[in-house]
C-alpha cells in the first residue's frame, strides 16, 4: 500500500518497498521486482514547485536505483537516479531517501528504475498538478485516465539480457506481448478477463495521460472512433494537436483530451509497434500483435464486440510517424515568448551509431555517439566529480564525429563499424548555451529512430530534417519562435534533429538513447555542468549518505 504523507504545504513523503511478486500473463506466471506490490507501480501526484521524498526499501536479489523522468531537480543530481552515473545502487537489505524537487515541470513525467532491464516492472507516473490558485491553460477536464504503454517478457529479463550479452548481443530481445496498463488485453491468450476498462460518460471531456514505458519500442496508439487532442508532452504545454492517432516513443509522455462524444458502447483503446529498424522491416522480423484496453460508456445498452480503431497505422508505417513528429508547437505567443537560446557557444554534431566491438577476442554488439561506447566506472561518475578522483572518466568526449561519411549508405566498410571503448564526459560552464544536432547514421544497415533523453534538462527541438544535417542550409528553417520543450527527442531514421539548452543546472547528466537494448551497449555519455560561482547557481551538496557500489554506505 502507498504511503503518503502531506508534511507541510508542497511537502509530501512516499514509501516505495521493492520486492519479487508474482504475476500471470498470457497462460504463465513470473516472479518480478515491483514496487508496494503492484505492476504498473504507484502514480505520485503533486504540484508544481513541490518536493516530494522518497525512501526505497529494497528487499530484491539485486542492486536498483530510480529515476524521476523528466524532473530536472535544480541543482540536485544526486537524487537523479542513473545507476553508476549519480549513484550506485541501492543494496538488498537497504534503502535510499529521494529528495525529488519539482520546478517548471507541469503536466506528465514518470519515474522508473534505471539499473539493468529492471524498469520493465519498475515504473509509474508522476502527475503534476498547476501549482496551487493556477489552472490548466485549457479547459478544465471532466476527470482524468492515467494509460501506461509497457510490455510483457514471460522470461526473467534481467537474466535474459545477461545471457545475451554473454553471447554477444547480437540478437533482438522482442516482448512477448505490449500491455495498457500492465494487460496484454483481449487480443491476447488468457488476457480478456483482465483486459484494462476507462468507464467515461456521454459528453464529458477527459485528460488521457499517455506514458510510453516499453523497454525498445515507439508505439502507435488510438482510441476507436474518437479524435485525440493532445496539449501536453514530456511536463511541458504545447499547442492543441487535434490527430487521430499518436506515435510516442519510450521515455515519453503525452496529455491528451478526449471528448467522449459517440454512441454508447465500447470502444478499444489500442497499441501496435512501430518499427523502424531497416533489418526489422525487410526481414518483417518485428513483434506483432495489438495491445488492447476497452473505453466504456456507462449506461443502457446492449455489449457487443468493441470496435478497433481504423485509424492505427501500420506497424512500418515510417511517414505516420514521421509526419506525427512534425507537428509540434510550444504554448507561447508574443505576450509569453519562450526563452530559446539565441547565444550558442558550444555546437555539437552528434552520430547516433550501431557498432561492434572487439574485446577479449570476442566481437559484441555495440552502440555509440560520435563512434564513442560508454563504460561504466567502477564508482559514479558524480561521486569521481565532486570529490575530484582522477581516474575514473575523461573530459575528451568529442564536439563532432572522427571521421564524416556518407552517413546513410546502404553499405559501409568497417571503418566505421569499430568503436572507441571509454567514459568520455562533456564538461559546460554554468549558463553556457548549448547546441547538439544529433544525425543518425546506417552502420550496419541498422538506421533507426533514437530517443535521446537529457536528464537535468529540457531541450528546444528548434529543427528536424530527413537525410544529413546540412550545416550551411539547414539551420536558416530552424523554429526559433515556439519550438516544443521536451525530455526525450526523436532522431528519425534517416535524418537528424537539432537541439538547444541553457546549462544552468549545475551537476552530471546522463545523455543517453531510451532504447534499452542500445543504453546497455553504449549509446550514451555524461553534460556535467559547472558550477555558476554562487550558492545559488552551485550544485547542492550531497545527504548525508549515499549508497556505495558495495554493501555498504559511505558518507559525506
Amino acid at each position: 500500500m502507498l504511503l503518503m504523507i502531506l508534511a507541510d504545504a508542497g511537502v509530501h513523503h512516499y514509501d516505495f518497498v521493492l520486492k519479487e511478486e508474482n504475476f500471470t500473463r498470457l497462460c504463465s506466471t513470473k516472479s518480478m521486482l515491483v514496487v508496494n506490490g503492484s505492476f504498473p507501480g504507484p502514480t505520485i501526484r503533486v504540484h508544481r514547485g513541490d518536493t516530494v521524498y522518497v525512501n526505497v526499501h529494497n528487499h530484491g536479489n539485486y542492486g536498483v536505483t530510480i529515476h524521476w523522468h523528466g524532473v530536472k531537480q535544480p541543482r540536485n543530481p544526486w537524487s537523479d537516479g542513473p545507476v553508476y552515473i549519480t549513484q550506485c545502487p541501492i543494496q538488498p537489505g537497504s534503502n535510499f531517501t529521494y529528495e525529488v524537487i519539482f520546478s517548471e515541470e507541469e503536466g506528465t513525467v514518470w519515474w522508473h528504475a534505471h539499473s539493468n532491464w529492471t524498469r520493465n516492472s519498475v515504473h509509474g507516473a508522476i502527475v503534476i498538478y498547476p501549482a496551487q490558485g493556477t489552472t490548466f491553460p485549457y479547459l478544465q477536464p471532466d476527470g482524468e485516465e492515467i494509460t501506461i504503454l509497457g510490455d510483457w517478457f514471460k522470461s526473467d529479463l534481467n537474466l535474459a539480457v545477461e545471457e545475451l550479452l554473454d553471447s554477444g548481443g547480437n540478437s533482438a530481445l522482442d516482448p512477448d506481448a505490449f500491455t495498457i496498463n500492465g494487460q496484454p488485453g483481449d487480443l491476447f491468450i488468457c488476457s480478456k478477463e483482465t483486459t484494462h476498462h476507462w468507464l467515461v460518460d456521454y459528453g464529458k471531456t477527459y485528460l488521457l495521460r499517455v506514458v510510453n514505458v516499453a523497454m525498445n519500442a515507439l508505439l502507435f496508439f488510438a482510441i476507436a472512433e474518437h479524435n485525440l487532442t493532445i496539449v501536453g508532452t514530456d511536463g511541458a504545454y504545447i499547442k492543441p494537436v487535434v490527430t487521430s492517432y499518436i506515435m510516442i516513443g519510450p521515455g515519453q509522455t503525452m496529455d491528451i483530451l478526449v471528448t467522449t462524444n459517440q454512441s454508447l458502447g465500447q470502444y478499444y483503446m489500442a497499441a501496435r509497434y512501430f518499427t523502424s529498424d531497416t533489418l526489422e522491416y525487410s526481414s518483417h522480423n518485428y513483434p506483432k500483435g495489438n495491445a488492447t484496453a476497452i473505453l466504456q460508456y456507462r449506461g443502457n445498452y446492449t455489449l457487443t464486440s468493441p470496435s478497433f480503431p481504423t485509424t492505427l497505422p501500420f506497424y512500418t508505417d515510417y511517414n505516420a510517424g514521421l509526419s506525427f513528429m512534425k507537428q509540434f508547437r510550444s504554448l507561447a505567443s508574443q505576450d509569453h515568448p519562450v526563452d530559446v537560446p539565441q547565444n550558442i557557444s558550444t555546437r555539437m554534431f552528434v552520430t547516433t551509431s550501431m557498432n561492434e566491438n572487439v574485446y577479449n577476442l570476442h566481437k559484441y554488439l555495440a552502440a555509440s555517439l560520435n563512434n564513442v561506447t560508454w563504460i561504466d566506472p567502477t564508482i559514479s561518475v558524480l561521486e569521481a566529480y565532486y570529490r575530484n578522483i582522477s581516474g575514473f572518466y575523461t573530459t575528451d568526449f568529442p564536439d563532432v564525429p572522427p571521421e564524416f561519411f556518407d552517413f546513410l549508405a546502404d553499405s559501409l566498410g568497417l571503418d566505421v563499424t569499430q568503436c572507441l571503448r571509454g567514459t568520455k564526459v562533456k564538461i559546460v560552464d554554468y549558463n553556457e548555451e548549448v547546441e547538439i544536432v544529433f544525425q543518425s547514421t546506417n552502420v550496419f544497415n541498422s538506421s533507426q529512430n533514437h530517443p535521446m533523453h537529457l536528464h537535468g534538462y529540457s531541450v528546444y527541438v528548434v529543427g528536424l530534417g530527413e537525410g544529413i544535417f546540412n550545416p550551411d542550409e539547414d539551420p536558416k528553417g530552424y523554429n526559433l519562435v515556439d519550438p516544443p520543450y521536451v525530455n526525450t527527442a526523436t532522431v528519425p531514421k534517416t535524418g537528424w534533429i537539432a537541439v538547444r539548452f541553457r546549462a544552468n543546472n549545475p551537476g552530471v547528466w546522463l545523455f543517453h538513447c531510451h532504447i534499452e537494448r542500445h543504453y546497455t551497449v553504449g549509446m550514451n555519455t555524461v553534460i556535467i555542468t559547472k558550477n555558476g560561482g554562487t550558492p545559488e547557481t552551485s550544485m547542492q551538496d550531497p545527504p548525508p549518505y549515499m549508497p556505495s557500489c558495495g554493501s555498504s554506505l559511505f558518507s559525506y
